[in-house]
């Protein structure tokens, strides 16, 4: 066995382990979004070792020749047979603004957690009747009620520690606990959104209605991946592989609980109920049921209703006989947090058509209206978060976020304290102030005609250079960032946006071809996920990336994925609501479309509005 030590932790590996496994088995975490093939640059690490490693090819390309001189290596591209000490660069946790809580919407509250306080008559010599039968007689729908193994294992000592008063909780028709003395004035649950990049919780008061707070954190599953894709290869590897990806999310999810209790003094057991939402994949992995199948053509997935089962099958970390449901899929691509945005977004509801669009690692698209509901998906992602973007990052700290340019490049910064990097928003600003500004073409090329270059401002111009490979634009100078280098867009992080784009745009043009419209004739485009909240709609129209409607037209309307599964958690109706738009949408498959990619293609330029 091999010693390897990080900052405060010593863990033991076999020889032959890669330092990427490594780092995953030791609990920490480091950027991988290729999913250990060496093709994104991201993990990379300082190794201490008697014997010190050579270069690989892809070391040569992502690091410079002083990272490697000091020990520098790409965690993917080394197995350990020596003991070793092991830096990470800090990484931080993706960046969330507070939610503002009023805005849950209101819905009738009727959740399927009900608190039913009993005072009982105790046991006599003439009256034996059991505990069991003395507790159940007493609830509403006893005939239905069914014995409960956990429930029954310390139900003597509860009844007479709170003197028969008692509290029995029951989700439906099932008694999953019961508590000494009245404790109906409250009880818990958990709203959960499982994303590709991030997975987000909200502990609700379910007997209130109220959402207590929220917590959120990277989905430790990016070890495997930054998309769903790798993630899919790696747990399709066999049986015991698939259990580490979904042991991995479900740490993450029992340490956002355990804080989330612990900072507001609520014990864990009092969750009583968990509603899930994430992508078909998300959604699979977290159940950790196989999800081979979702990645090659027709895409089939296991399931596609709504699933539940109990939290310790799964091992979460709230009452064991506590109910965990995972809301219905729609596709092989289109998932449950697609149907909690519909839910939370009413497209069952809405009049007119609405255009509802939720970019993340993937792009899911919803178009209601007419009495349909279609729906599709691009595999657009990875350029948005980051992931293809050389100096690319998620929206921690330090990334950039909002770029105006004017006689010379402003920038807005997460913390605001110097850049490490640019994400999504920051993406899609730059590119589209670079288009207005004449930095590039509406073809995305680099502007490089003399005519050209004399429109550009001097400051603007010097930015503009030949880079090692291509050209590239430097957005930030190395002694305004974390790390000392230039911050710079590259000819290749033009293209890698510009084909996730052009999917988007392809999409949403099928949407509206098949419901028989003019894209004009869409009365509203709602922005969902963290993404198209922090978007600026001015930018997004400006590259083309959605449809040019007017401003007012154009909303974000937030985590509507994470809003839905709270609004199915207090509202059976409105779990009911979900299950029924599940089925009532009509999924588009887009690799069946023979115009996709003429349509695609057309998408590629940047032929936007600026408003």
């Amino acid at each position: 066995m091999i010693d390897v030590k990080f900052s405060n932790k010593v863990v033991q590996v076999e020889d032959g382990t890669t330092i990427l496994q490594a780092i995953g088995l030791a609990g920490r975490q480091v950027e991988s979004n290729c999913g250990g093939k060496g093709t994104c640059g991201k993990c990379k690490v300082q190794v201490k070792t008697d014997t010190p490693y050579s270069p690989t090819l892809a070391e040569k390309k992502f690091l410079s020749a002083s990272e490697l001189e000091a020990g520098w290596v790409l965690a993917c591209q080394h197995t350990l047979t020596q003991n070793a000490v092991i830096h990470l660069e800090e990484q931080k946790d993706v960046y969330q603004r507070k939610a503002d809580f009023a805005e849950l919407q209101q819905i009738a509250l009727s959740p399927s957690i009900t608190k039913h306080p009993l005072k009982l008559a105790r046991p006599t010599v003439e009256d034996q009747m059991s505990d069991w039968d003395r507790l159940v007689s007493s609830l509403p729908g006893k005939e239905t009620i069914c014995f409960s193994r956990s429930a029954a294992a310390t139900l003597a000592k509860v009844l007479r520690d709170g003197g028969f008063q008692i509290t029995a909780v029951l989700d439906g028709n099932r008694l999953i606990a019961v508590e000494s003395h009245d404790t109906s004035n409250h009880g818990y649950g958990i709203a959960v959104d499982i994303g590709t990049t991030t997975v987000v919780v909200y502990l609700l008061d379910i007997i209130k209605g109220i959402i207590v707070d929220s917590g959120a954190m990277t989905n430790p599953q990016q070890i495997y991946g930054a998309d769903v894709i790798s993630r899919i290869t790696y747990a399709a590897g066999g049986y015991e592989k698939l259990q580490e990806v979904q042991k991995k999310v479900m740490g993450g999810l029992n340490k956002i609980i355990a804080k989330l209790c612990q900072e507001n003094e609520i014990p864990q057991e009092e969750i009583y109920q968990a509603v899930v939402v994430g992508n078909t994949t998300m959604a699979h992995l977290f159940l950790g049921i196989d999800p081979t199948y979702l990645a090659p053509a027709p895409f089939i997935p296991v399931f596609q209703q709504m699933v539940d089962v109990e939290a310790q099958e799964l091992g979460l970390d709230i009452l064991a006989a506590g109910r965990v449901v995972v809301l219905p899929n729609v596709a092989g691509y289109v998932g449950s947090d697609t149907v909690g945005v519909m839910l939370a977004a009413g497209a069952d509801r809405l009049d007119g058509v609405s255009l509802i669009v939720d970019i993340g690692t993937n792009g899911e698209m919803v178009l209601s209206g007419k009495g349909r509901i279609l729906t599709c998906s691009t595999a657009a992602g990875p350029a948005f978060e980051g992931a293809e973007i050389r100096y690319g990052m998620r929206a921690a700290e330090g990334a950039i976020e909002g770029v105006n340019i004017t006689g010379d490049v402003e920038l807005k910064i997460i913390g605001e304290g110097k850049a490490r990097g640019i994400c999504g928003s920051g993406l899609i600003d730059a590119i589209a102030e670079m288009y207005r500004a004449g930095v590039i073409t509406s073809s995305g090329r680099y502007a490089s005609e003399p005519e050209e270059l004399e429109q550009l401002p001097p400051r603007v111009r010097e930015r503009l250079r030949k880079g090692e490979r291509t050209n590239e634009f430097v957005l930030a100078w190395g002694n305004d960032t974390a790390s000392g280098e230039d911050i710079v867009l590259s000819q290749k992080d033009i293209r890698a946006l510009q084909l996730a784009k052009g999917a988007i745009s392809a999409g949403i043009t099928l949407l509206v071809r098949e419901m028989g419209i003019t894209p004009l004739e869409i009365d509203r485009v709602l922005l969902a996920g963290a993404f198209g909240n922090y978007i600026k709609k001015e930018s997004a129209l400006g590259i083309g990336l959605l449809p040019p409607l007017p401003l007012e037209k154009i909303q974000s309307i937030g985590n509507a994925a994470g809003d839905g599964a709270k609004m199915a958690l207090l509202s059976l109706e409105e779990r009911r609501r979900a299950g029924t738009m599940a089925k009532q949408a009509e999924h588009i498959e887009l690799s069946n479309k023979k115009e996709f990619q003429d349509e695609f293609l057309k998408g590629l330029d940047f032929e936007g509005v600026f408003e």
